[in-house]
């Protein structure tokens, strides 16, 4: 396809309940979103890094920028057969995944609709339908946790993440499994912890939890090696891998049994891919993550998480669960699956933004063309 025409949009989108986690508190989600045009077709992709530089490098206002000045105008005008030419074309701008995540996305989107085929069916993947898990971030009060925790295991969701970080941690772990003693959990430290904290999470392992996510640095490997020598329960990388090579080097020094992918967090569904096949070919298993992009970026993820090897209940959430109106025009839900399991449908058409809500919520826009 040939590039003709982009339009980025930074928005803003409020939540219900403010996002609390080991680095801090979102009352909104900052993305940034791209309308990417080749002749009379186009298409949306997002990327959602948050307001801050917390989770990552990388935030909102800074993507929307470097895509505005280097990434977009790189690509305008340009022929590009694959995902893997974008990357090759994006590749002279060292690391910012997020920012090349806004137009790799809407690449594939694009080259979907252009074959008239389901993003799934393009990825390779051969399911429709992939099951969920629930989330909850740190709440004012453990008690507020329990009373939320509840209704998420009596509607059957297979497992419960919960956010974990200093002061939110093993007291709140204690009250939520003496509540359910045999449900499945595990923990999201968002790097909030350091190896130098190895006996706390040695005291975890009596908790048989799923997993511990991303406990230490976000950009190690070495240490979470270590770590992962001392304790019993499995770890978890989310931060850490960015890319194919570092996944390879994970693997390699042993330092997770599970890796977390996030399309925006890599760079995009090409880098989310190659990092889904090197771990499907080291038999370590891979689950879906979001970063509660709007409708179109999670039918995104949600087209990626029918790939096989994404066998962990995905984190990926319905459109009610955090905003009061979601910012596209069809919002993502749950299906129940036939086992009656939580789950959540690839979309036929990753659903466009409501041009009306897009307005509201835009912070700043810019068109290359």
């Amino acid at each position: 396809m040939k590039i003709d025409r982009i339009e980025l949009f930074h928005v803003a989108m409020p939540l219900i309940y403010p996002w609390r986690t080991a680095y801090g508190e979102d009352a909104a989600i900052h993305s940034v979103l791209c309308r990417l045009s080749s002749g009379s077709v186009d298409a949306w992709g997002e990327s959602a890094p948050f307001a801050a530089p917390c989770y990552s490098p990388e935030c909102a206002d800074g993507i929307f920028g470097v895509n505005r000045d280097w990434l977009a105008p790189t690509l305008l005008g340009k022929e590009i057969a694959s995902g893997q030419q974008l990357q090759s074309e994006l590749s002279l701008f060292k690391g910012n995944p997020f920012a090349k995540a806004v137009l790799d996305t809407a690449w594939w989107n694009l080259e979907a609709r252009l074959q008239s085929k389901p993003l799934h069916e393009l990825l390779g993947a051969t399911r429709n339908e992939v099951v969920v898990g629930a989330d909850f971030g740190v709440m004012d009060r453990i008690d507020d946790l329990l009373t939320a925790i509840g209704p998420a295991v009596d509607a059957g969701f297979p497992r419960i993440k919960l956010k974990f970080r200093p002061g939110w941690d093993v007291p709140m772990l204690d009250a939520v499994r003496s509540q359910h003693p045999d449900h499945t959990f595990h923990i999201d430290c968002n790097s909030g912890y350091r190896i130098s904290d190895a006996d706390l999470f040695r005291q975890i392992d009596q908790y048989h939890l799923a997993m511990i996510e991303q406990p230490l640095q976000h950009d190690d490997l070495i240490d979470h090696a270590e770590l992962q020598r001392q304790i019993k329960t499995p770890v978890c990388l989310d931060e850490s891998i960015v890319t194919a090579r570092q996944t390879e080097q994970a693997i390699a020094l042993k330092s997770c049994q599970y890796v977390n992918v996030k399309p925006g967090r890599v760079g995009g569904l090409t880098v989310a891919k190659a990092i889904h096949d090197v771990c499907q070919r080291a038999g370590i298993p891979c689950w879906v993550g979001g970063m509660l992009e709007s409708s179109t970026g999670a039918g995104i993820c949600t087209a990626l998480a029918m790939l096989d090897n994404f066998t962990y209940p995905a984190d990926i959430f319905p459109s009610s669960r955090f905003y009061t109106k979601d910012l596209a025009e069809e919002p993502l839900e749950l299906v129940s699956s036939t086992n009656g399991i939580p789950s959540v449908r690839a979309f036929d058409v990753i659903p466009d933004p409501n041009p009306e809500r897009l307005q509201q919520l835009t912070i700043q826009h810019e068109v290359i063309a």
